[in-house]
């Protein structure tokens, strides 16, 4: 973790950390901030990480705590008002960037927010959510931070924070409509895997490893890992066993709609747009995103318990594939 990242993290904590009676209830308030903030339940340790030698012992946690009045209102009025500024800033940046269209980059800007922004006066949310909107790639959108705000964070530094945290976490604001499964988030969750660096482990659906604390898939798995998330409860199920997809053409015949899936008779992977697939290999051990044209792919299929748009299903029709 950097360390611009890890002293804002420390500055957040140490509004909780006035003596040692206070510090259990660090990992419960800097959830309860994760939740309304960046939705991110591994900010504890990211804390934790940052603080040195400060020793604090983990205590058990029942998830109810996050949403607990009471530990708010133990907190003095200095805290109080730092804790709510801190998830004021974070819902105002949410509604921009949904605003703006780019509601699945909410974790990056309230990241970026929170990780570089301690100094900056007379901040618009909607003027920076514009800026991810616009951003026609990760390195530009640090350009224009750096110039409208006048920082100086490093593209590579953060992006290797991004990664970390990503990794840690679903991204719920991927999600276009959390109550089906459908092809346009079946291609969010691929990105997201990508984006997040998830390794490559047999048998694994996009769950974290209890060793390394790693996201891990196997090529089917990254397909079935969706199938089996609940947004609502966080969790992966296990409705979905094996991978049942549906050939149903060659790939001059697929329609352009990201979340179809392609095949190559051993492998699956995700069609994302632009010409563009990601899948889990096994050969490099983690998912990778590449052309089309630079894989062996030879069909395009669909997946059973995935809802695709009137398009695919014309075309379909059209073609009438084999069902495998």
């Amino acid at each position: 973790m950097s360390a611009t990242v890890a002293a804002a993290l420390k500055k957040i904590a140490i509004y909780i950390l006035g003596d040692e009676k206070k510090r259990g209830k660090l990992f419960v308030l800097i959830g309860s901030i994760a939740v309304g903030f960046i939705g991110l339940m591994c900010l504890p340790v990211a804390v934790l990480s940052s603080m040195g030698s400060m020793e604090i012992e983990q205590p058990e946690i029942n998830a109810e705590m996050f949403s607990d009045s009471a530990l708010f209102e133990s907190l003095d009025s200095e805290q109080q008002a730092k804790i709510t500024e801190i998830q004021n800033s974070g819902q105002e940046i949410e509604d921009a960037m949904s605003g703006a269209g780019v509601r699945s980059q909410t974790i990056k800007a309230q990241l970026i927010y929170m990780s570089y922004f301690g100094d900056v006066q007379n901040f618009n949310a909607e003027s920076y959510a514009n800026l991810f909107a616009v951003a026609p790639n990760d390195s530009d959108l640090i350009t224009a931070i750096n110039s409208t705000y006048g920082l100086e964070i490093g593209y590579d530094e953060f992006m290797r924070t991004y990664t970390w945290v990503m990794n840690s976490t679903i991204n719920g604001y991927m999600f276009s409509d959390e109550s089906t499964k459908n092809c346009a988030d079946l291609a969010a969750w691929a990105e997201n895997a990508y984006i997040s660096g998830w390794g490559f482990k047999s048998g694994a659906i996009g769950n974290r490893d209890d060793v390394d604390r790693i996201r891990y898939a196997d090529n089917a798995g990254l397909m079935l890992g969706y199938l089996n998330y609940n947004p609502d409860e966080k969790s992966f199920g296990n409705q979905f066993q094996t991978l049942v997809f549906t050939e149903q053409g060659s790939l001059d015949t697929m329609p352009e709609v990201a979340g179809i899936g392609l095949f190559d008779g051993s492998q699956h992977g995700i069609y994302v747009g632009d010409g563009e697939v990601i899948y889990c290999s096994e050969s490099a051990g983690y998912v990778t995103k590449d052309l089309v044209s630079n894989g062996g792919w030879t069909s395009w299929c669909t997946y059973e318990g995935v809802d695709y748009p009137q398009e695919v299903r014309d075309k379909i029709d059209e073609n009438g594939g084999d069902s495998e």
